[in-house]
């Protein structure tokens, strides 16, 4: 099947300027495989380590020259000469050579890269397209777009505590026809927040950050965009939130301060808001309600609202086995946020996910802030049949590339393809 001959990194730019690494895995029969990692703004203390090189000179200490060297010098001398298809001994040998809990010696950002390219290569050896290598006869479901049409927190200058509101169109009958009814009320809503004389400039993942004044006002402009085109909302689209809650969550207080700082709440206060907001509005699904170490509060937020509601755990979980595990024996959440670079090879990733699923938990697959026209994450959805996908605003090339990369996935499925949006298990 042919064997590592040759790994070169490279340098290259995200979606926000900033370098990440580019990696080709050449092998002996001369297929090239290449891949390129993301990188976040609103990170999990507990997500595996991207090495940035820290030299202020240079990319104003953003660079990753030391990750391509730990690519082109270690990596490439210690995996040439493995097949490409063992992608599980790939995955475990840099596990070893980097050997530490996080990979903050190799990077986590090096280590991904690797493991990426590895796996294209792998499928255009076995000639297959890399949704049907990873997730073989079964890889049909296309996901449910989780679309970031408005932001607030972290990836906005603006008075919204939430870091991004999302709209899922479960009442669609294919992904094609998902994804045309997020863009027309994308559309819609910049239309609406003309009217109302907001900015409509876009954020980092293509959503509108206006300056409106409250988390309710953002959701009732949404909802406003949902009717405009003629859609209902809570029936044809729903509305999911990522509220990114540790980015506003006080440790040494103990407590979440909403409203920028002006208003400060405990775990219990936090989990009323919910669920007075769950009540209000059609929600469906709340992503890091909690802070990454407020085990008890997820606990009792599972309680309180886990039966009608996608309770999701990012930072939380950080796409980690050991934290999921925790959360399962706890009862804390009840979905999963998957991001590859949060745990740094494929291999582990759908480990994750396979746990994930037989624990009942869903699993959504998700971009990062900092993006790359790399489509994995749209090929990882359908192979897993995650069903669910976050990868951003239907604006800014590299978001709209996943969108794409699945309409030719869903063209190629052809009567196979599948979509379960009006079975998404918590709309109504």
């Amino acid at each position: 099947m042919g064997y590592i001959s040759r790994i070169f990194a490279r340098q290259i730019l995200d979606s926000r300027g900033n370098p990440t690494v580019e990696v080709d895995i050449i092998t002996d029969r001369g297929v090239i495989g290449r891949a390129s990692v993301p990188s976040g703004a609103s990170t999990g203390k507990y997500e595996a380590v991207e090495i940035r090189d820290k030299d202020k000179a240079r990319y104003l200490g953003m660079g990753v020259t030391k990750a391509v060297f730990n690519i082109n010098k270690t990596l490439n001398d210690e995996l040439k000469g493995i097949y490409i298809t063992d992608q599980i001994t790939i995955d475990n040998a840099m596990i070893s050579i980097d050997g530490t809990e996080n990979k903050s010696r190799i990077g986590a950002n090096a280590i991904l890269a690797v493991s990426l390219a590895a796996a294209k290569a792998a499928a255009q050896t076995s000639g297959q397209p890399l949704h049907r290598y990873i997730g073989g006869v079964n890889a049909n479901t296309l996901p449910i777009p989780m679309m970031n049409i408005l932001n607030g927190g972290i990836h906005a200058d603006n008075k919204i505590d939430i870091q991004e509101f999302m709209i899922m169109p479960v009442g669609a009958d294919t992904f094609s026809d998902a994804l045309r009814m997020g863009v027309e009320v994308f559309h819609t809503l910049k239309s609406v927040l003309k009217e109302k004389g907001y900015s409509t400039n876009v954020g980092d993942e293509g959503g509108f950050a206006p300056n409106v004044k409250s988390n309710d006002e953002a959701i009732e402009l949404i909802i406003k965009a949902i009717t405009k085109v003629g859609f209902k909302a809570g029936q044809d689209i729903y509305l999911a939130l990522d509220a990114a809650a540790s980015e506003f969550y006080n440790e040494k207080e103990k407590k979440y301060m909403m409203s920028k700082g002006t208003q400060k709440m405990d775990s219990a206060e936090m989990i009323k808001y919910w669920t007075k907001l769950v009540k209000k509005y059609p929600v469906v699904s709340i992503e890091d309600g909690l802070d990454q170490d407020d085990w008890e509060g997820w606990v009792e937020l599972n309680k309180t609202l886990g039966g009608s509601v996608q309770l999701v755990g990012d930072d939380l979980f950080v796409t980690n086995t050991q934290r999921l595990a925790k959360g399962i024996v706890n009862g804390a959440a009840n979905s999963i946020l998957i991001k590859l670079n949060q745990i740094g090879t494929l291999s582990e990733t759908i480990n994750t996910v396979q746990l994930a699923s037989k624990y009942g938990y869903s699993t959504i697959i998700s971009h990062r802030s900092g993006e790359t026209e790399d489509t994995t994450i749209a090929e990882l959805a359908v192979a897993l049949n995650a069903g669910l996908i976050k990868t951003g605003s239907a604006s800014r090339s590299e978001r709209i590339a996943k969108y794409n990369q699945l309409l030719r996935i869903e063209e190629s499925l052809g009567n196979s393809a599948a979509y379960y949006g009006r079975q998404f298990k918590y709309s109504h």
